[in-house]
């Protein structure tokens, strides 16, 4: 039996691609084994967003190139293929297009949680972000498709379901023509409260998802949340920055006011619920008072998590080529350490 080794890098969305990797695979009559080295073929599933993410994919990509046999085949895929698309590297065989394994369905890694892509891409052009280069344009599944692989999960034993997509409360804007208003600017209608309700009155025991953006968390969406005790009360709503200056340099479509408004507003319905959140330090920029401005957030809001990332310019990416790199490594590092110590270091 040929074996393969399947390596993950970065967040849910390249993890849930990973398990149809995996299905496409087995379908083939391959075993999936834990060493590179033990493997006929090595599948790397690459992340771009984050530097260190990068960093490590490249270097794993660099590893098994210099020491690979005649016989092993190298194949990358994921969200550098995406961005940057087929480069002639010596020792890598083939690049390929995650679209390519999307149609399998998945073998799931984790027993407990079903990870479930209810769309991939992104119509938002946060300045910093590649995801809209590696992944393109927003894509949502259809609903039916949807529920039939919940349902199919519950079937297999599955008591937990996470729901995921780079903007994933923004689900069906890509169908729907009905629009509304949120934090000042008219929006398309989202079909994700009643995609999400659905999932609710399933058997699941919980149901989660990521990852969200505060402008498209809706009235309705709250309303569904504070409805089904299944729903997640610990939700996922990156601010990335505390000062509307820095917001606005983003590219994010709400001020600091606006974010904590709608965290009041999730509060005053939902009385048990507890956020996690995603913070850059050191943007173009940020100085020592916008820096105490995400400090304030971060302390109004009590964070249970918060992802820190410490920024870094990302080829292709619009900040990435008018702001310069200006905050200088270790004031990103002290920022880093205040904000890690104030949320998930606490004792």
């Amino acid at each position: 039996m040929k074996k393969v080794f399947i390596k993950t890098f970065g967040c849910a969305q390249n993890v849930a691609d990973s398990e149809r990797i995996g299905a496409y695979y087995w379908e083939k009559g391959y075993e999936e084994v834990d060493n590179w080295r033990e493997a006929d073929e090595v599948v790397i599933n690459t992340c771009i967003v984050r530097e260190s993410a990068e960093n490590r994919a490249w270097g794993l990509i660099n590893e098994v190139k210099s020491r690979k046999s005649k016989s092993l085949k190298v194949i990358v895929t994921g969200c550098a293929v995406g961005a940057y698309g087929k480069k002639e590297i010596k020792g890598v065989d083939e690049w390929v297009k995650i679209d390519k394994f999307l149609v399998w369905e998945p073998i799931r890694n984790n027993k407990k949680a079903a990870l479930i892509s209810i769309s991939t891409g992104c119509n938002n052009m946060c300045s910093y972000c590649i995801v809209p280069k590696a992944r393109g344009k927003e894509i949502s599944r259809s609903m039916d498709s949807i529920l039939a692989e919940a349902d199919r999960a519950i079937k297999n034993g599955f008591s937990e379901v996470v729901l995921i997509g780079q903007n994933v409360n923004s689900y069906g804007s890509d169908f729907n023509t009905d629009s509304f208003v949120s934090m000042g600017k008219k929006r398309i209608k989202s079909a994700f409260p009643e995609l999400l309700e659905k999932i609710a009155k399933m058997s699941f025991d919980k149901v989660s998802f990521v990852s969200s953006n505060p402008w498209d968390f809706s009235d309705e969406l709250i309303e569904v949340i504070a409805k089904y005790k299944n729903i997640d009360r610990l939700l996922h709503l990156p601010f990335q920055s505390g000062n509307d200056e820095i917001l606005a340099k983003m590219n994010r479509s709400y001020t600091k006011k606006e974010y904590l408004d709608l965290v009041a507003r999730i509060r005053s319905q939902i009385s048990d619920v507890r956020f996690s959140t995603d913070i850059i330090v050191g943007f173009p920029g940020e100085t020592e008072e916008m820096f105490a401005d995400t400090v304030d957030v971060c302390k109004k809001v009590g964070f249970e998590i918060a992802y820190i990332n410490k920024y870094s310019p990302r080829v292709g990416t619009v900040s990435a080529k008018i702001y310069d790199n200006n905050i200088p490594m270790k004031v990103k590092k002290e920022r880093w350490n205040v904000l890690n110590k104030l949320i998930n270091n606490k004792t």
